[in-house]
């Protein structure tokens, strides 16, 4: 007997073992992990102790000067982004990263910017 069970309204799939569990289970009853939320990845912090969300609101309010590359510590970024900071380039620039930080993956987050 081959069933594939559907998952309701009120359930999810634990995002460990992939069993189907209540919407609202912080644990699964089946492997006992913790569940995280789909916004919990925007408080991540990586291992050298830099947060993407913190990185991208650098970004987002003051990219045209460049102190989300100084934060993550990208100085030669950095001191390009002041150094053309008159024409405005950098700003649109620090939008186009706030945007690509806030989707970002974790992992990718903590592979490019997460080194001590």
């Amino acid at each position: 007997m081959n069933e594939t069970m559907q998952k309701g309204l009120d359930e999810k799939y634990c995002s460990e073992c992939g069993s189907i569990i209540k919407a609202r289970a912080e644990i699964c009853p089946k492997c006992g992990v913790r569940q995280t939320s789909p916004f919990a990845s925007l408080g991540a912090v990586a291992p050298n102790g830099k947060s993407k969300l913190a990185a991208a609101l650098f970004a987002l309010f003051l990219g045209s000067f460049g102190i989300h590359k100084f934060y993550l510590r990208r100085v030669g970024l950095g001191i390009l982004y002041l150094l053309f900071c008159w024409t405005f380039i950098p700003s649109v620039l620090g939008f186009i990263d706030a945007i690509l930080l806030l989707i970002m993956s974790d992992e990718d987050f903590n592979r490019k910017y997460g080194t001590i």
